[in-house]
């Protein structure tokens, strides 16, 4: 049990997927945290702005439904846009924080590929403010990274000592972002954590990631849709597990100036996980369509650095997540019908 009694902690864009549930899990171990974020992109405002998404009304719910968690926890929300340096400047120095978390982003490829100056200013330049406030603090800064830096897999087990070469708009930048938190620590000395996530699942996500939109498909009696013949595998990771490593990046210093794949360490097909979902909706069609060429082709990333350095220790294998995700959305379908509605007529 990593003990993070009374250190201080800020989650820039900490009010989305991530963000929330991470803060959930620094509260159970004792932190400060504060979460940082502007409520607008995959957020709030961007669905309540929204006219014609057929999910408005269900991710809206889940959105208020994180708001509550982290009011109930008593984590303390600052709606702050982060690409505004001074105003983010001051919310960090009224926090004082021993670590940053830099969560704000883009957190889609296919959206980045389609609108690459929101995804730089949204991006890179709420990295470049947070990163330039951080030194100030001298605190550990924590970046979100993802496995999408690597570019097309070999076929082996990727380490992070893997050569890059990412593929689109939303890994060209990803590993921009990484090389800029690794100029600080070499100008600055800022101590630094790199974080490279892959294909993550869990509650209250928005953005309609492949698992999460093959459950709402079969809500819905709508066929799943598979890009590709499905045979691909990705190192699907529960956010539950992802957490679970986040806390001991934050709370032990063997994390500090190191980048660790934060996966299950185990990729499974996306036929497989459409056949997790059939198990539990009998009768649900499969459909392909071709695959999309700016999406690298992935597979098992190995997390022998976070268990060695970290004590890192991943406990939910797709078919033990996976099913936990399907049981959650059906009981919220059945408390809540009324976040469907909407959704059941798309």
């Amino acid at each position: 049990m990593i003990d993070l009694t009374g250190k201080r902690i800020a989650l820039v864009g900490g009010a989305g997927f991530i963000g929330h549930n991470l803060a959930l899990k620094l509260r159970e171990h004792g932190a400060d945290v504060h979460v940082i974020d502007s409520l607008q992109v995959n957020n709030l405002g961007a669905f309540s702005n929204s006219t014609d998404d057929p999910n408005k009304v269900l991710y809206l719910g889940l959105i208020n439904e994180r708001l509550r968690l982290l009011r109930e926890a008593g984590v303390p929300l600052h709606v702050v846009e982060a690409r505004d340096y001074h105003l983010l400047s001051s919310t960090l120095a009224q926090i004082e924080p021993e670590t940053i978390v830099q969560l704000a982003a883009i957190a889609h490829a296919n959206r980045a590929n389609k609108d690459p100056f929101s995804t730089f200013d949204h991006s890179f330049r709420t990295l470049e403010n947070a990163l330039d406030i951080a030194r100030s603090f001298h605190c550990h800064f924590v970046y979100f990274s993802s496995s999408m830096v690597y570019g097309n897999f070999d076929g082996e087990a990727v380490s992070e000592d893997r050569h890059c070469e990412p593929l689109g708009i939303y890994g060209a930048l990803k590993f921009s972002g990484e090389k800029l938190v690794i100029a600080y620590n070499q100008v600055f000395d800022l101590p630094y954590t790199i974080v490279r996530p892959s294909a993550l699942y869990g509650e209250r996500c928005v953005s309609r990631r492949v698992g999460q939109a093959f459950i709402e498909n079969a809500l819905r009696g709508i066929p799943l849709t598979i890009n590709g013949d499905g045979e691909e595998g990705l190192d699907f990771t529960y956010v539950g597990d992802l957490v679970q490593g986040l806390a001991r990046v934050i709370g032990l210093p063997e994390s500090h100036n190191e980048v660790f794949n934060l996966t299950f360490g185990g990729a499974r097909s996306l036929n497989h996980m459409a056949s997790i979902v059939q198990e539990h909706f009998p009768g649900l069609e499969v459909h392909h369509q071709p695959r999309d060429g700016l999406m690298p082709e992935r597979g098992t990333l190995s997390v022998e650095k976070a268990k060695r350095l970290l004590g890192y220790a991943p406990a939910f294998p797709l078919e033990k997540g996976f099913v936990e995700y399907i049981n959650w959305y059906k009981d919220m379908a059945e408390r809540h019908p009324e976040l469907f509605e909407r959704t059941a007529k798309a």
